[in-house]
C-alpha cells in the first residue's frame, strides 16, 4: 500500500501526504568505551543497512551540522508578524505569578495548534550505494539543495551493507547528539531499520510521522537537482578563497537598493576573480587557472546561502564551482577526507516567480515515463550508478537520447545526478514516484499561462525598453479567446530577474494586484520574454544579418577600478553607455536611416571592444 498520497486541486497548492515510520528515535548513544550514532530508517521503504566505525568523527559531525543548517534555512523575506508575539504576551499576562516554564509551555501549545507547519522539518533522503553513503536535503524556502556523500572507505565496515534509498529520523534531538561527537572516542555509524537496540529504550516501538509535503517543495527539490545535468561553466577556488568571501559577507550587511550579486570574472589562463557587489571588493583566488574557451562574467545570486557551509569549510581540501549562467543555479562541491559536500543554490526563493519562470525553461516538461527512460532504468538497476557513456552503451541509445531520458528520470524523482562524481544514480525520492502531471506547473495560473503560450500568436511583446542599471521594461498583448479580449500586461524585469511595477488590465489584477500572485497574462509575458532572450543568446555570432534587437555589456578591470561599456541595438536606434562602475555613466543615442546601418555600427563597436580585451558580461 502506498504511503505517498497526492492531495489538492488545480485551484490550490497541492500537497502529498507522506507517512514515515521509524523503529526508534535516532541519536547518539553510549557504546562501550565509544559512542554510536544510530540513524533509524523508514520502515515503510525497502530495508537499507550500513554499519561501521567512522575514521574521522569530527568531519562527520561538522558535515551533518551543515546539512541540518540547510534543512532549516529560509531566506525568504519575512514581514513583521506580531501575531505570535501578541499571543506570547497574553500568555505571560495570564501566567503572571506562575513559573516561566509553564507560561512558555502554554505559548508553544498555542503555536502548535495555530501554526503546525512551523514544527515540520522534512527528513533527509539517505542512499546506500556500493561506493558511498549519501544524505540529501532541501531547504524550507525551496532554494537550497545539499548532498553529503560519505565514501565507504571513510568507515571501517562491519558486515555487508544493504543498498537502497530510505529516509532517516533527523530531529533536533539527533542534532544535539551529533554535537556531542568527539575525536578522542570511537564513533560507530549505524543506519537501518534496527539501527541499535539500546536506542529504543523508553521509546515507543514505532515512531510515526504523517506530514503534508507541498508539491511546490517536491517540484523545487527535483528541479534544482535535475539542473546539475545541464552543461556548466566549471572552475576551482581554494578553501581560503571561500573563507575570505564568507568573512566579508559576515562583516558587511547587504545594502538596500544596491547590488547583492557575487560576480565571477573568468579569463582563460588566469585565476578566477570573485567580485562582491556593491562594495566592488575583488577577491583574487588561489587555485588552478580557468581553462574555459572564452572570457566571461557570471553573476551568482543568493550568495548568503554560502554561509551554510561555514561549519564544513575548515575540513574542505578543495572547492569546485559549477555555474549554469547568470541568475541560474550554481553548485559548490567541497571535498575532504573521503567526504564530499555539494551545495546547490537556485539563486532565488519560491517567492520569486519571475526567476522561477525563467528557470523552468532550462529543463523539458514531462507527463509520463518514456520508453527511453524505461531502458535507462533497466540498465542502471543492479549497478546503482553509471556514467552517460555507460548508459548509452548499455541501452544502445544516442547520447542526446540518454541525456533527455536521464533528465526526465531526475525530474520524476527516480534518478539523481551526482555532479561530484559525474554519474547518474538510482535514487527513488518517495516510496511511490510523484505524479509528473501534478508537478508540471506550480499553480493553476501558470498552467493557464502555458496554455496561452501554446496558442499561436496569443502572447506578443509589443515594446521593450532597456533601462541601464535597472532592467528591461516590457509591454505585451495577450489575446484570450475565451474572454474575447486582449489584455495589456506591463512589467519591469530587473537585472536580478525580479519583477517590479507589474500591472495588467485583467479583472484578477484589478481586484488583487499582486497580493494573490501574478495573473496568467503577466506570467505568460515573462516567459515569452525569457524565450526571446534565450533565442537571441543562442543566435549570437551565427547570423549577424538577422539581428535587429540585441544588447551586450563589456567590462575591463584595471588598477583604478573597472570600465563598463553597454551597447544596445533596437532596430534603427543605437544606444551606448560607458564609464567606470559605481560612477554615473555617460550615454549616447544615435538614430540611423536604416536597420542595416545601425546594425553595422553596433557590431563595429562590439568587435572593437573585444579586440581591446574587454570581457563579455552580457549575462552578468
Amino acid at each position: 500500500m502506498s504511503t505517498d498520497t497526492p492531495q489538492g486541486t488545480d485551484g490550490e497548492a497541492g500537497r502529498t501526504a507522506v507517512r514515515l515510520a521509524y523503529g526508534g528515535a535516532s541519536g547518539l548513544v553510549a557504546d562501550g568505551d565509544g559512542a554510536r550514532l544510530a540513524l533509524f530508517a523508514n520502515l515503510d521503504r525497502a530495508p537499507v543497512q550500513v554499519d561501521g566505525v567512522v575514521r574521522d568523527a569530527l568531519r562527520l559531525r561538522e558535515a551533518l551540522s551543515a546539512l541540518h543548517a540547510v534543512v532549516g534555512s529560509d531566506f525568504r523575506y519575512k514581514p513583521k508578524d506580531r501575531t505570535a508575539w501578541l499571543a506570547y504576551q497574553r500568555q505571560r499576562q495570564r501566567a503572571s505569578g506562575t513559573d516561566t516554564a509553564k507560561a512558555q509551555a502554554e505559548y508553544f501549545d498555542w503555536l502548535a495548534r495555530n501554526d503546525p507547519t512551523a514544527w515540520i522539518m522534512l527528513d533527509p533522503i539517505v542512499s546506500v550505494a556500493p561506493d558511498q553513503l549519501a544524505f540529501e536535503v532541501f531547504s524550507k524556502d525551496e532554494g537550497t539543495y545539499a548532498r553529503l556523500a560519505v565514501g565507504l572507505d571513510a568507515l571501517e565496515l562491519s558486515g555487508k551493507p544493504a543498498f537502497g534509498t530510505t529516509n532517516i529520523d533527523f530531529s533536533d534531538a539527533l542534532f544535539d547528539g551529533v554535537q556531542r561527537m568527539r575525536s578522542y572516542r570511537a564513533t560507530r555509524l549505524s543506519v537501518g531499520a534496527e539501527a541499535v537496540a539500546v536506542a529504543t529504550e523508553g521509546q515507543p516501538e514505532v515512531i510515526e510521522k504523517r506530514i503534508q509535503v507541498p508539491d511546490s517543495w517536491l517540484r523545487g527539490f527535483l528541479q534544482v537537482q535535475s539542473a546539475a545535468t545541464l552543461a556548466t561553466t566549471s572552475f576551482q577556488v581554494a578553501p581560503i578563497d571561500l573563507y575570505n568571501l564568507l568573512r566579508h559577507l559576515r562583516l558587511n550587511a547587504d545594502q538596500k537598493a544596491r547590488g547583492r550579486a557575487l560576480r565571477v570574472e573568468l579569463v582563460p589562463g588566469e585565476r578566477p576573480r570573485l567580485v562582491l557587489e556593491p562594495w566592488e571588493e575583488v577577491l583574487e583566488t588561489h587555485a588552478d587557472p580557468y581553462v574555459g574557451d572564452r572570457a566571461q562574467v557570471v553573476k551568482v545570486w543568493g550568495r548568503r546561502r554560502l554561509m551554510l557551509l561555514r561549519r564544513w569549510l575548515p575540513f574542505a581540501e578543495s572547492v569546485d564551482v559549477h555555474l549554469l549562467g547568470s541568475g541560474l543555479p550554481s553548485f559548490w562541491v567541497l571535498r575532504g577526507g573521503g567526504f564530499t559536500f555539494t551545495l546547490g543554490m537556485s539563486g532565488f526563493t519560491a517567492a520569486n516567480w519571475s526567476a522561477a519562470a525563467q528557470f523552468d525553461l532550462l529543463l523539458p516538461r514531462t507527463d509520463g515515463q518514456s520508453a527511453d527512460l524505461t531502458a535507462v532504468l533497466q540498465a542502471i538497476e543492479g549497478r546503482w550508478s553509471a556514467t552517460a557513456a555507460e548508459l548509452a552503451k548499455a541501452t544502445k541509445l544516442k547520447a542526446e537520447a540518454v541525456l533527455r531520458a536521464a533528465q526526465e528520470g531526475c525530474q520524476q524523482g527516480v534518478l539523481m545526478y551526482d555532479l561530484a562524481e559525474g554519474v547518474y544514480r538510482l535514487r527513488p525520492l518517495l516510496a511511490t514516484p510523484p505524479d509528473p502531471a501534478r508537478l508540471r506547473y506550480r499553480n493553476n495560473h501558470e498552467r493557464q499561462a502555458w496554455d496561452l503560450l501554446n496558442t499561436k500568436g496569443a502572447v506578443r511583446i509589443t515594446k521593450e525598453n532597456r533601462i541601464f542599471g535597472e532592467g528591461i521594461e516590457l509591454t505585451g498583448a495577450v489575446a484570450v479567446a475565451a474572454d474575447k479580449r486582449e489584455y495589456r500586461p506591463q512589467m519591469l524585469v530587473t537585472e536580478d530577474n525580479r519583477v517590479r511595477k507589474a500591472e495588467c488590465t485583467c479583472a484578477f489584477y484589478r481586484q488583487h494586484k499582486l497580493k494573490e500572485g501574478p495573473c496568467p497574462h503577466l506570467i505568460a509575458l515573462r516567459i515569452r520574454q525569457a524565450q526571446v532572450e534565450a533565442d537571441r543568446l543562442a543566435s549570437r555570432g551565427k547570423a549577424r544579418a538577422s539581428i535587429t534587437v540585441e544588447t551586450r555589456t563589456y567590462v575591463r578591470r584595471h588598477d583604478r577600478g573597472e570600465d563598463v561599456f553597454r551597447v544596445s541595438l533596437d532596430e534603427r536606434r543605437l544606444r551606448t553607455w560607458w564609464g567606470q562602475r559605481g560612477q554615473p555613466l555617460r550615454a549616447q543615442n544615435l538614430f540611423f536611416n536604416s536597420v542595416d546601418d545601425a546594425r553595422d555600427a553596433y557590431f563595429s563597436r562590439v568587435d572593437d571592444l573585444e579586440a581591446r580585451g574587454f570581457l563579455d558580461a552580457t549575462a552578468g
